[in-house]
């Protein structure tokens, strides 16, 4: 089970950057294609909101990539030893 945390801690963090560049690249664009303000300002928005969830996808197969999840406690009493 390691293992796969392992390699879906590498897919995570290589999601991370490529949605980053596919949203900015779609957004260019959609906004190349349609220059008006609200056009503008909902894929401003898109990306703005996208980024930390995609920075996030980044932390999160770093901790899986450097074994962090490799044991979690089992129950809410190991928790607050």
């Amino acid at each position: 089970m390691n293992k796969i945390k392992k390699y879906a801690g590498v897919i995570w963090m290589v999601m991370g950057p490529l949605a980053i560049y596919f949203l900015i690249r779609t957004a260019a664009a959609e906004i190349v294609k349609k220059p008006v303000i609200d056009t503008k300002i909902q894929w401003t928005v898109f990306v703005i909101i996208f980024i930390p969830i995609a920075l996030g996808m980044m932390i999160f197969g770093w901790y899986a990539l450097t074994n962090q999840y490799d044991h979690l406690p089992e129950s809410s009493a190991e928790i607050n030893d």
